[in-house]
C-alpha cells in the first residue's frame, strides 16, 4: 500500500486551515475556555471519524454487500464533488446550509464543535470514503495501524490550526486561505480521477485493457 497518498488525500479533504475562517466566525462570542474546549472536541471528532472509518469501514460495506470497486467509483465521485467545492474556495465537505446551521447554533449558545465544525466542515462522506478505499489496500496489521495513525495526524493538525487561527488569519488573510483551498482542491481532483479509474477498471475490465 502506498502510505503517502492516504495522508495527502486526507489533508486535502479535511484542510484545517481552510476551516479557520469558519472556526473564527462560530467562536467569536465564546470565552477563551469555551474556545479551547471547542478546539479539543473538534480535533477529537476528526480523529474519531477517520479512525473508525479505517477500522470498521470495510466491515460496513461488506455487511451491505457492496463491492470495493463500486465503493471506489462512488468514493471517487464524492471526492471529485469535494474538489469542485474547494476549487470554488469552499470547504470540501460542506453544503451552503451548514454555515447557516453553525451560525444559528453559535448564536443560541449551543456547541458547534461536533456539528458543524467536526462534521461536516472537517470530516464527512468524502473523508469516510477515502479511509475505506485505502483500508482495503492494507495487507498487514502495521499498515492498518498507520491508517489509524493518520487520524492522530489530522486531529493534531486541526488542533494546531484552530489554536493558531488568529495568527493564520492575519498572516494569510482570506485571499491566502482561498488560494490554499483551491490548490488542495486541484490535488484532490487528480486523486479522485485516479480512484475512479481504478474502480471502473475493475468493474469494466475492457476499460483497463484499452488503457494498456
Amino acid at each position: 500500500m502506498d502510505l503517502i497518498k492516504p495522508l495527502i488525500a486526507l489533508l486535502a479533504i479535511v484542510n484545517p486551515i481552510g476551516a479557520v475562517p469558519f472556526f473564527i466566525h462560530f467562536t467569536q462570542g465564546l470565552t477563551p475556555q469555551e474556545r479551547r474546549r471547542t478546539i479539543r472536541v473538534s480535533s477529537l471528532t476528526a480523529f474519531a471519524v477517520i479512525s473508525i472509518s479505517g477500522i470498521a469501514g470495510l466491515k460496513i460495506i461488506a455487511f451491505f454487500g457492496i463491492s470495493v470497486a463500486s465503493f471506489q467509483v462512488g468514493g471517487g465521485m464524492l471526492l471529485l464533488v469535494s474538489s469542485l467545492n474547494m476549487l470554488n474556495a469552499r470547504p470540501g465537505e460542506s453544503r451552503p446550509g451548514d454555515v447557516d446551521q453553525g451560525r444559528a447554533k453559535a448564536e443560541s449558545g449551543a456547541s458547534v464543535a461536533v456539528v458543524p465544525l467536526g462534521i461536516p466542515l472537517l470530516t464527512g462522506p468524502a473523508t469516510i470514503s477515502t479511509m475505506v478505499i485505502y483500508a482495503e489496500k492494507t495487507r498487514t496489521f502495521w499498515e492498518h495501524a498507520v491508517l489509524v495513525g493518520y487520524g492522530v495526524v489530522i486531529g493534531a493538525a486541526t488542533f494546531l490550526a484552530f489554536s493558531a487561527a488568529g495568527r493564520i488569519a492575519r498572516v494569510l488573510g482570506q485571499t491566502g486561505i482561498n488560494v490554499m483551498v483551491r490548490l488542495m482542491g486541484l490535488i484532490l481532483a487528480a486523486m479522485a480521477v485516479e480512484l475512479l479509474a481504478d474502480g471502473l477498471g475493475v468493474l469494466f475490465p475492457v476499460l483497463a485493457s484499452h488503457g494498456r
